[in-house]
């Protein structure tokens, strides 16, 4: 489990009152949402409830039908297309697929976002910043490889180096441990716990993964029917009498 909190900091994602539909299906109704400098922030709730609605919101792919979205100082909803790029710049998004390239390389995997969104096409800086990121998550030898010759486990991490490539502020975790055996999965907790550490990053993480959740969280949000109907450490959800809650802590 993460150490105890500090105090907490300045906010650097505020979420007010959001509501999103798709069609007649509500999927999001008042969401309300903090998230705080150097904060593990879990959202927890079954698939469908619009975990990853809401973090879509956050950085732009969606648009809430009503309320406020802030992330660091921006008010996403009304950000032009240069702008929204800007906020994406300080936001790492790791997929729950990896999203990784099969024909390249992990090595140009990498190297992409580099070159892409920071325009470094010096070799030697590249490489730098490449074997760092691979350092980070413990994979300096898999460079060379391609993803299809990666364990679920590997991509999953791969994807989370290529994100702290460009150092973000804020990191949104889609289903870490999805499909992963315990033993990987609790090796992927510890990596989050490590890149807030040493990345000083704030992460928000949506999962439906009660272990994940107790072991990289420093506070919980339960998202149900598109309400945050519960909010608290794992120690104190977990002592709750809640109904949504039973099938998460085995009543």
């Amino acid at each position: 489990m993460p150490a105890p909190s500090q105090p907490r900091g300045n906010a650097v994602v505020e979420v007010r009152h959001v509501s999103k539909s798709f069609g007649d299906r509500e999927v999001l109704v008042d969401f309300n949402l903090d998230l705080f400098e150097r904060e593990n922030l879990v959202i927890l709730g079954k698939s469908g409830t619009g975990k990853s609605v809401a973090i879509k919101i956050m950085v732009g792919l969606l648009k809430p039908d009503s309320g406020t979205v802030n992330v660091l100082g921006y008010d996403v909803p009304t950000l032009s297309t240069k702008e929204l790029n800007a906020l994406r710049l300080q936001v790492g998004f790791s997929f729950q697929g990896s999203a990784l390239y099969d024909s390249m390389t992990v090595r140009e995997n990498l190297e992409f976002p580099l070159k892409r969104n920071l325009g470094i096409y010096n070799r030697s800086e590249l490489d730098e910043k490449v074997m760092s990121a691979l350092k980070d998550v413990g994979l300096e030898s898999a460079s060379n490889l391609s993803p299809a010759e990666l364990s679920g486990g590997m991509k999953k991490r791969i994807g989370i180096a290529r994100t702290l490539i460009l150092n973000p502020k804020i990191m949104l975790y889609d289903e870490p441990t999805a499909g992963l055996d315990p033993v990987t999965s609790s090796e992927i907790n510890e990596l989050i716990l490590s890149v807030r550490d040493k990345y000083n990053t704030s992460s928000i993480i949506i999962t439906h993964d009660i272990s994940c959740a107790r072991e990289t969280s420093d506070r919980i949000v339960g998202l149900f029917d598109g309400r945050n109907k519960v909010e608290g450490t794992f120690d104190e959800l977990k002592k709750q009498n809640n109904e949504e809650l039973k099938p998460f802590f085995n009543y």
